[in-house]
């Protein structure tokens, strides 16, 4: 029985995987910020549960404070975590800065899962994290040195490719710096979902004939999340189960490494 932290999980991928890893036995943590939403993914998850009663925990990822908060509890829960799935993120329709002073896109699609995992990173010895990117990163957007952004030049859609190539990045440098800690990235896929910030976008995700169902979507999750270490690559992004170049530009250890130690210092670790 695994320890499998899901964060992101009260609807789409991440409550699809949480159901699946259930359904398994593991012992599954739910993450998610919407109460009601939280309420019934939770209702599905443990209706699926064959092991240990799931358990739930609630965190804005727009919040350091919260991610720091969530991060105590795991560790006051659970002595070993074997897996952590970060894939809480998301879209926004307006420039936002968190309370912490970051673009609100970057602060919770990375800053906040990047917190988590050197919080919960002693708990991690020889489990792994699963970082949900997606194919629509860019590196263009991304300046490791400037975390706030500027409203003027802003759009929804380069924030959002920006933030996902910092995930790739940060599971890179991740598999270099914690070689015990199997890293990973992967595209979920273009799933069926509310995902969008305007009405365009969200009659798309929700209606294109050729979209990817969560379950696929969160099948995939699972696979990365439960295979055997030696199936997988360290540091390796994943489109369906095969190891897929993201951006070459994302394949500088340098620019890696100026993130990381940037992120480091965002979030006062």
């Amino acid at each position: 029985m695994r320890t499998i932290v899901v964060t992101g999980a009260s609807s789409g991928v991440g409550l699809a995987a949480a159901t699946e890893l259930a359904s398994r036995g593991d012992q599954v943590v739910v993450v998610g910020r919407d109460p009601g939403r939280l309420q019934a993914a939770m209702a599905a998850v443990r209706a699926a549960a064959t092991g240990p009663e799931p358990d739930e925990f609630r965190a804005d990822f727009e919040s350091l404070d919260e991610v720091r908060r969530l991060a105590d509890r795991l560790l006051e829960t659970y002595p070993v975590i074997d897996v952590l799935a970060n894939n809480a993120g998301g879209m926004l329709g307006a420039y936002r800065k968190t309370v912490d002073g970051f673009e609100a896109t970057l602060a919770s699609n990375h800053l906040a899962p990047f917190l988590l995992t050197h919080l919960l990173r002693e708990r991690l010895r020889g489990g792994r994290v699963v970082n949900t990117a997606s194919r629509r990163h860019q590196p263009g957007g991304l300046d490791p040195d400037d975390l706030t952004g500027d409203p003027a030049s802003w759009g929804a859609w380069r924030a959002y490719a920006a933030s996902k190539a910092a995930n790739i990045l940060f599971t890179a440098e991740a598999a270099r710096r914690w070689p015990d800690v199997l890293s990973v990235a992967f595209h979920p896929g273009v799933v069926r979902s509310n995902f969008g910030v305007d009405p365009v976008t969200r009659f798309f995700y929700k209606a294109a004939p050729f979209l990817t169902t969560p379950e696929k979507a969160g099948a995939l999750l699972s696979w990365l999340a439960t295979a055997p270490a030696e199936e997988l690559r360290s540091g390796a992004y994943y489109v369906g189960h095969a190891v897929t170049a993201p951006d070459q530009r994302l394949a500088d250890p340098a620019l890696a490494s100026w993130l990381w130690e940037t992120s480091t210092k965002a979030i006062s670790l």
